[in-house]
Formats: C-alpha cells, structure tokens, sequence
C-alpha cells in the first residue's frame, strides 16, 4: 500500500491535473490511508488507472497538435486529389464518340468555375469584389462581366481546337438580338453562368453550363456548378454522372406520382400583371391537387440536373413567356435523358408536344407518368381560371 501510495504521488504531481481533480485525488487518498488497507490499496489503483488513461490522452493531445501542422500541408493536396478524381472522365465514357470535346469542356467549366467562385467568395464581406452588371431585355435581365469573360474564355478555346464548330452563346446571342438555327454542323451551346441573379446576389445555386448538339441534336452536356462543387456529364448512349458516379434519377422513380413529388418552376421575368395571375394560378393549382413541395431555386440548368439525380421529380416551364432558351436545355438535357427522364412540351408546340431544345414550354419528370400528370395540372388550371383560348390546350 505504501510503495502504491508513493507511486499515486510521482504520478499526481507530474500530471498537474486541473485542480478540481488534485482535490478529489488528495482528498481520496488522504482519507482512504486511514481506513482499510484493502481499500486503500483499491483506491490507489484506481487512481493509477486514471493517471495512465489521463497520459495516455495527453500524448495523444500532443501527437494530434503535432500531426496538425502536416495535415494543414497536405489537405490542399488531398482534397486537390479527391477533385482530380472526381472531376475526371468517368472511364465508361474513355471510349466515347465525342472524348475529346468532353475533356475539353469538362476543362473550360472548371475554369469558368474558378473565375464564378472568387467573387461568389467576397460576396456580403467588407472584401466584397464590385463586377459590372449590363441589362438585357429589362433591369432583372441581365449579365455580368463573369458571364462575358466565362463566354469569351470557352468560344477562344472551342475556337481553337474544333475551328470548324459552330458556337452558339447566350451573352453573344443576345448582342446579336437573335438566336442561330442549328445545322448540321457540330454546334456547341453555352450558356456560361446560368442562375446569374444567384450568382451576383452571392446565391450558391448558379452553373456552368457546356452542351454539344450534332445533326441537331444534343450528344453531350457539362454542367459545373462551383459553389457546390458539383460536375454532372451525360453523353448520348453512355450515361449520366455527378462527380464521377452514375445517376439514374428516371429509372430509380420509375413510379413517382405527383402528389409524392417535388415540382420545381422558375418564374422568369414576367412581372405583367396578367403574367403573374397566369404563373402563379399554376403553382396554386399543382398545391391544391398535392404534392411533397414546391421549388423555385433560381437556375433552370441545375434544375433539370437535380431531376437526373432524382432530387426534384418534375419541372416545368413556359406557362406564359417565362419559357427558356437553347442554352438553359441544350447540356442539361442530355444528362437528364440519360439518367432515364422524361420530357415533352406543356402546350402542344409541334409534333405533338416532342420536346426539343428550341421550345417555348416544357414538363421534365423522372416518370412520363408525372410528367403527363403535372402538364394536365398545370394547363388545367390555365384554361378554367384565365379562360386561356382552348385550342391551344390540346392534351
């Protein structure tokens, strides 16, 4: 018991714990020394143990401070790894017709990325970078020099590995006053900040976004969304992926109806009053007949991404002129039919509601099922309370 009770004190007075412990100690051991050997010698080792496990957390203290500083050095190069990997070609898609524009615009949405997140970065700190803003069609239409610098940076670099591509840009196509019809011709769609009123209100919700049509058709889409750190890739007959993994939104809700969705919409920048009714009567009908939510998040390209990832059910647009354009569908689309989605028209445009990337209106849904449910409620709504002229509603 005394050499037990010599050793409790080398070791209390080498830990210095903090003093509500000393005092505990002292007091045991001072009281226990009077009693019952047994149980001094019971106390003795319990303190023992405690001291051992104390040291034990002590090394362990230094050894993590230690490491700290290593760990410091390398987190930039392990989470620069971790990105490299996850935004790499998927190596299902190394084989892929169109390998080279992917890595190509795989690369350019990075890069326009970057130039999106340092001032997204400074956003509401006394930091904050000043960018310039140009208006388009009205004071809530507009662009800023990161859409005309993300733009002029993937034109030059298409420009000068695929010189006979065509390019079509929402900030050039808005100079220009017209939207170019697609030929035959290779043709890349860009749209080079998507969400720009996130974007400049520091809103994390905004993407790049790099589509590829062929024959008039969309074979491959990148889409870069920065502040979440999020690349989605579809490739027409090869799959969707978000950071390096397959997504099958469609096929995995194969039976969603409407009342178990998520609807998304975008309000655009209609703000005439029977506009307003129009869209907003829409939103009350799809509530009243049910559904999980309702969603405005202020992209229209990551909207349809989500649908791919099966994070919103359906989406819809084009209930009065709030419809999108090519660049908003051309890359989004091919990853939302990959992923197995569905899609048409909400009015019946041309060839009875087939969706293409030059309509005024469309439903995209994980089912078609929820898609047909979702245009029946939205148009529903618009004939019966806005006396909308039927014959433009066919179902």
């Amino acid at each position: 018991v005394a050499q037990l009770n010599k050793y409790v004190s080398i070791t209390h007075n080498n830990l210095r714990p903090v003093p509500e412990q000393r005092l505990f100690i002292d007091s045991q051991t001072n009281k226990m020394s009077k009693g019952n050997s047994f149980i001094n010698a019971a106390a003795a080792i319990g303190v023992v143990v405690a001291s051992s496990l104390y040291i034990q957390r002590l090394q362990k203290a230094v050894k993590d401070r230690d490491l700290s500083k290593d760990n410091d050095l390398n987190l930039k190069e392990e989470t620069s790894s971790a990105d490299e990997q996850k935004f790499s070609v998927p190596k299902e898609l190394k084989l892929c017709p169109y390998i080279a524009e992917l890595e190509l615009a795989i690369r350019l949405s990075l890069e326009a990325g970057a130039n999106m997140l340092e001032h997204y970065e400074t956003v509401g700190t006394e930091n904050q970078s000043s960018i310039s803003v140009m208006t388009k069609g009205s004071d809530i239409d507009f662009a800023t020099e990161i859409d005309t610098k993300n733009e002029d940076l993937v034109i030059s670099h298409i420009k000068s590995k695929f010189p006979k591509h065509m390019i079509i840009g929402e900030e050039t196509s808005a100079a220009d006053g017209n939207i170019p019809e697609l030929t035959d011709k290779p043709t890349w769609i860009i749209d080079p900040v998507d969400g720009t009123t996130n974007f400049a209100s520091g809103l994390p919700l905004t993407c790049v976004s790099i589509g590829l049509c062929v024959n008039k058709e969309p074979v491959m889409g990148v889409v870069f969304a920065p502040m979440t750190n999020e690349l989605y890739i579809g490739v027409k007959d090869h799959g969707a992926y978000r950071n390096g993994v397959r997504i099958r939104g469609g096929y995995m809700n194969s039976k969603k109806t409407l009342e178990e969705s998520i609807v998304c919409f975008e309000f655009g920048y209609s703000r005439s009053g029977d506009a307003v009714e129009k869209m907003t009567s829409a939103v009350t009908n799809i509530l009243n007949h049910g559904c999980k939510s309702c969603k405005c998040l202020g992209s229209g390209v990551l909207d349809l991404c989500y649908v791919a990832r099966g994070s919103i059910d359906v989406v819809y647009t084009g209930v009065v002129d709030e419809g999108w354009k090519p660049w908003d569908y051309c890359a989004a689309t091919v990853i939302c039919y990959e992923a197995g989605c569905a899609a048409r028209t909400l009015y019946d445009e041309h060839d009875g509601g087939v969706f293409n990337i030059y309509s005024k209106s469309m439903v995209f849904g994980v089912n078609k099922a929820v898609v047909s449910e979702c245009r029946e409620v939205v148009l529903k709504s618009h004939l019966i309370n806005l006396n909308v002229v039927g014959a433009r509603l066919k179902f």
